[in-house]
């Protein structure tokens, strides 16, 4: 149920993301005003992204007084865009990550603004996720002392219908490539262990998919304790595959995104399918998740759990690995916060 009424509803971009988010808007809110507005300026015929209204501008949208926006613009656009709408009071939900670099965070303050904020890690709103952290938090496998989280699809079959060379993931002046593209993994693994301390990285390309981004990352995380995640992104793998695995002491969880299963090892050999679910609609968590940001902007709302700090969080974990990565040696997360 719908406890915030929203008349007005604006979505900065118009790829294929902001798409999903206007359908969503207008299904959820069939009584409201969805409109678009470009984040580059390119003028936008209103058939083009589904809505009924286009802006020539941002700041001709805000004078529309939506009632909160959906930045879905390149990820060199974020932080701009959002300032922008936040310094008009108009709550911001944004798509990951949160911005391109470490560096441009020092040009912009969002923490000063009072308006409702969040980053959209979608990963965090499927019901196997939060099975799998209340797993974690409860000790079921007992103290974790080694993860495994891995992502890898080929680049060309996420969208075959254009010309995967030209998209967002494969451009680096519009934030492309795989540690940033699928910065997913270091959203939940933050959430799921909390602060890592220091990373071994390595950004490779193999050169095979003809792109100016890197197609392979490598990376171990150090939590504090000592704990080790081992982390694997890539565009390149033909048979695409997305998997986390916790080996404790008490036993293992094994999380496969793409069949939607969560098992549980318990020693002795005994196995147990805790959760299944292969006909689950993947668009469900990207409404759960605009649904929990519009309800945290209610008084007594729940926060939004994926908020501007768990952002600030993966992009520090982004510029460890990139640092790491550079050096050959380990970083230390803190120096590069």
């Amino acid at each position: 149920m719908n406890t915030v009424p929203i008349k007005h509803a604006l979505v900065v971009g118009s790829g294929s993301i902001a798409k999903r988010h206007i359908r969503n808007l207008r299904e959820q809110f069939p009584d409201a005003k969805v409109t678009c507005v470009s984040a580059s300026g390119r003028a936008l015929e209103p058939a083009e992204v589904g809505v009924l209204d286009v802006f020539p501008d941002l700041a001709t949208a805000i004078s529309g007084n939506p009632d909160f926006a959906i930045v879905a613009s390149p990820t060199p656009y974020h932080l701009r865009n959002s300032d922008e709408l936040l310094a008009a009071n108009v709550p911001v939900l944004v798509e990951k990550p949160l911005c391109a670099s470490v560096a441009e965070l020092k040009n912009t303050d969002l923490a000063r603004h009072s308006a409702g904020f969040g980053v959209a890690y979608n990963l965090r709103f499927m019901p196997a996720a939060k099975l799998v952290k209340t797993l974690l938090d409860e000790g079921a496998i007992g103290a974790v002392s080694t993860a495994f989280a891995e992502v890898g699809q080929y680049l060309p079959d996420w969208r075959p219908d254009s010309d995967y060379r030209a998209g967002v993931s494969a451009r680096k002046e519009l934030g492309g490539g795989a540690l940033l593209e699928l910065s997913h993994e270091l959203d939940y693994l933050s959430w799921f262990f909390g602060p890592f301390s220091r990373v071994l990285g390595v950004i490779r390309s193999t050169g095979c998919l003809d792109i100016d981004v890197e197609d392979n990352v490598d990376a171990l995380l150090e939590r504090p304790g000592g704990g080790l995640v081992h982390v694997h992104l890539d565009f390149i793998q033909r048979q695409a595959s997305r998997r986390f695995k916790a080996v404790g002491e008490l036993g293992t969880i094994e999380w496969d995104l793409i069949a939607n299963e969560v098992t549980l090892f318990r020693p002795g050999g005994s196995t147990e399918t805790v959760y299944a679910d292969p006909a689950y609609d993947r668009n469900r968590m990207y409404i759960d998740q605009m649904q929990a940001f519009i309800d945290s902007l209610d008084a007594d709302g729940e926060p939004f759990e994926s908020s501007l700090a768990s952002g600030l969080n993966v992009m520090t974990l982004v510029e460890a690995i990139r640092a790491s990565s550079e050096q050959s040696a380990w970083a230390d997360v803190e120096k590069v916060s």
